[in-house]
């Protein structure tokens, strides 16, 4: 019998496609799930945040650059990148932060919205991972909607589908309310993971921490 016999424990990663905490607490989860009994019935859902929802949308600038003026300078923004990438690597993440583009995300998670609601998490998954893989080890820009529309194509997403949402302003209205959501919730910081709609814990935690977390989260929904 698995953890969880009789439902699905739903499991919400809030987090953004630009954020190098995110992956790595992406990675560390999927370290835990490997490692939870009732692995099985856990759906994984990703949320939006932006963790710099001023930037342009129509520009991109490098991370150095980005990380210089948030930080206090060049020097500060080399030892965040190099420790940063540095703890990636242990979990199996090869950041190439030098070629990162900071830009806009909205319409990467209004295109995450779509594959989540007309193909299910496990596209939307497949779409996070390559986004993320985009960014942090590629370079690629993923505010360009071409850009977008071939990383969907990859992950299952039909291109004409994609290109058309991303050409109006469909689920803008949705992701707003989601971002407000987050900010009710008291996401201030991210990868935020709730379990089962029960508790919040925030930041890229250790997989022993997470895999506790699914555990006793699997015992609550077990005992109603």
């Amino acid at each position: 019998m698995t953890a969880l016999s009789w439902q699905v424990m739903r499991v919400e990663i809030w987090s953004d496609v630009v954020c190098p905490w995110c992956y790595i607490g992406k990675r560390r989860f999927e370290q835990a799930l490997a490692g939870f009994e009732g692995r099985e019935d856990v759906e994984l859902v990703f949320r939006p945040f932006q963790l710099d929802p001023t930037a342009p949308s129509g520009s991109t600038m490098p991370v150095m650059e980005a990380y210089a003026r948030k930080f206090g300078g060049e020097e500060r923004a080399q030892e965040i990148i190099a420790h940063v990438t540095e703890v990636a690597a242990a979990d199996g993440l090869d950041f190439h932060l030098e070629r990162a583009q900071r830009a806009n995300t909205r319409d990467a998670h209004r295109l995450l919205a779509l594959a989540e609601r007309e193909h299910g998490p496990a596209v939307q998954g497949a779409l996070k991972e390559a986004l993320l893989r985009a960014y942090f080890v590629d370079g690629r820009n993923v505010a360009d909607h071409d850009t977008l529309v071939d990383i969907a194509v990859g992950a299952g997403i039909d291109g004409g589908r994609a290109a058309s949402m991303l050409a109006s302003e469909e689920g803008s209205h949705e992701l707003n309310a989601e971002l407000d959501e987050a900010r009710e919730l008291g996401v201030t910081a991210v990868p935020t993971f709730v379990f089962g709609g029960r508790w919040a814990v925030p930041g890229a935690q250790d997989p022993e921490m997470l895999l506790r977390a699914l555990r006793r989260t699997a015992e609550l929904e077990e005992a109603g």
